[in-house]
């Protein structure tokens, strides 16, 4: 796999270079290095196909299949049954993968996937590090999954689940908001609101002044409580298909079957901060005023 990807992103590469999909989001050419690893080019086609769904649908079907296989190598360690905790954790894992695919809609006009080249960090992530890093704490639970009660199992499918269901409440709201261009109810009123202006990159066709357009900042529903609120609930629910694990694997390996939530919590802390300085620099005082509006980050009231 490792073989293919260095193949493929130097084939992205060739591509981007000579014919790119798009003129406006082909790559910086600082050098070589630096366009092969972040990508030459933002949404490149082969054959009329999309390499960014390409890649993101091989990473979450893999992904899919390899919890899938774990959960028979619990089974077939204890004698034909899933463990309570295993079955939790793969159901849940399930069912988040299940509402990405429903959900695809939703990642295409993310802020990450409209800004993010397609190069070798791009590729590595869907091709090896989704399946290794993701399947990690299933990996783990197939030899190594403690007993647990139905009872519990049940409590911690239950909030999983929740978290799951919030995190595509919360990207739905958002996505109804922008396309009814603020004309929809979230919680049955109308959600507040804040145009904002901002400057497009390049000249307008005339070779004169740069275009002026407006964007809809929410401020209502679940965007009311933080700016990017739909990560506290992936963290939640990525802990949730972890928990079964409790403290089967003692303090001194504590990390390996709650590594992907340490590592979920770490990238997406770190993409929050990222995109408010996108925001920031793309929207200038409207995002300042509406960091005012939504004081928190990530966790209302606390970040």
């Amino acid at each position: 796999m490792n073989v293919f990807v260095l193949l493929f992103c130097t084939l992205l590469y060739a591509k981007g270079r000579a014919t790119p999909s798009a003129e406006d989001v082909v790559g910086t050419a600082v050098n070589f290095i630096t366009d092969y690893y972040w990508g030459t080019e933002v949404r490149p086609h082969i054959f009329g196909q999309d390499v960014k769904m390409f890649a993101n649908r091989i990473g979450r079907m893999y992904w899919a299949v390899g919890i899938l296989c774990y959960a028979a190598k619990n089974a077939q360690l204890n004698g034909g049954g899933v463990q309570p905790g295993m079955f939790v954790n793969v159901t849940l894992q399930l069912m988040y993968i299940t509402k990405s695919f429903h959900w695809e809609l939703g990642y295409v006009y993310s802020a990450d996937n409209q800004r993010d080249r397609v190069g070798f960090f791009f590729c590595f992530g869907y091709f090896f590090w989704v399946p290794a890093v993701y399947t990690s704490h299933s990996f783990y639970l197939a030899g190594n999954c403690p007993d647990i009660s139905v009872a519990a199992a049940s409590a911690i499918f239950m909030l999983g689940a929740t978290m799951i269901w919030v995190n595509y409440d919360a990207d739905n709201q958002r996505y109804v908001f922008r396309q009814t261009c603020g004309s929809c109810t979230i919680w049955g009123i109308e959600p507040k609101k804040i145009i904002a202006q901002y400057r497009t990159t390049a000249p307008d066709d005339d070779g004169g002044s740069y275009v002026t357009k407006e964007s809809l900042l929410l401020r209502g529903g679940w965007w009311s409580l933080s700016r990017h609120f739909q990560y506290l609930p992936e963290i939640l629910a990525s802990f949730c298909w972890s928990l079964p694990s409790l403290n089967s694997a003692g303090a001194s390996n504590f990390i390996v079957p709650y590594f992907y939530v340490i590592f979920l919590t770490i990238l997406l802390v770190n993409r929050s901060v990222r995109d408010d300085e996108y925001c920031r620099k793309k929207y200038g005082k409207y995002w300042d005023e509406y960091c005012r509006e939504v004081p928190y980050r990530i966790v209302p009231y606390l970040v």
